[in-house]
């Protein structure tokens, strides 16, 4: 589970992305990759497209134009099936979770997609469905030692402060394995400590586990902190792409930002 972080080569390539909603183009000829073991950012003021490219890349939105290659093979559209079985897990801008289940619980439903018992042994919880029933709980007890909350394990998430629900609803895109973990705001909503908490975790995450993660993040501060490489968007198109200090000088970048409302 734990490996060393090298940047590899390009495994997710987005190109020519466009998509709209009716008449409204929401990206527009978008292009840029991602590497191996790297943590990449997306960012851009309100409404710049951010969240619709997260969506193209788990599959629930389908651009009208492009595609996605992803280890090699070519997609013109994903689905959200085809996106997790072939190893793109995510978190939400708003918690998805079961609020009254507890948190080793919620953290097993990742696990779903990995289940080969058929329904009946399930039930009956016999021989094979059992061994991986028990195999499955390790590893959550193990995601759970990982982002520290054994104190809260048996705790309904609902109960629990907002900066843990977040990172329970890290442990449960975690418990699926990805090969690549999207991110959507994983800090939106946080206090100073609780940003610095995920953001140590998110470096965790991509250090120990070897997760190549994307993320979408408005405190620019912490982009610049953990990002290797981050594209801007703006009105649905790239104004900028490269590194955190490159991307920081870009005069359009400046521009995007100064120029909206923040």
């Amino acid at each position: 589970m734990m490996g060393e972080r090298v940047i590899g080569d390009v495994i997710l390539d987005l190109r020519n992305i466009s998509l709209a909603f009716g008449g409204v183009k929401a990206l527009t000829e978008i292009s840029f990759d991602v590497r191996e073991h790297e943590i990449r950012a997306i960012i851009g003021p309100n409404g710049a497209g951010k969240s619709s490219m997260l969506n193209v890349i788990s599959g629930v939105y389908r651009p009208q134009q492009g595609e996605i290659v992803f280890h090699g093979e070519h997609f013109a559209r994903m689905n959200s099936y085809k996106a997790a079985k072939a190893g793109i897990a995510r978190t939400f801008q708003n918690i998805a979770l079961f609020k009254g289940m507890s948190v080793l619980d919620n953290i097993m439903t990742g696990r779903t997609l990995m289940m080969k018992a058929n329904l009946l042994q399930q039930a009956f919880w016999w021989g094979p469905a059992r061994r991986e029933e028990l195999a499955h709980r390790a590893k959550v007890e193990e995601i759970i030692d990982f982002l520290e909350i054994q104190h809260i394990r048996k705790t309904p998430v609902g109960r629990l402060p907002y900066g843990l629900q977040k990172r329970v609803d890290l442990g449960r895109a975690l418990a699926m394995e990805p090969r690549i973990l999207l991110l959507d705001e994983p800090m939106a909503g946080m206090n100073v400590e609780e940003k610095q908490d995920m953001s140590r975790f998110i470096l965790d995450v991509n250090d120990q586990m070897g997760t190549t993660i994307v993320l979408i993040e408005h405190d620019m501060g912490v982009v610049m902190d953990i990002s290797d490489r981050v594209v801007v968007l703006d009105y649905g198109k790239k104004i900028g792409d490269g590194s955190p200090d490159a991307v920081r000088a870009n005069p359009e970048v400046i521009q995007a930002y100064l120029g909206a409302s923040h």
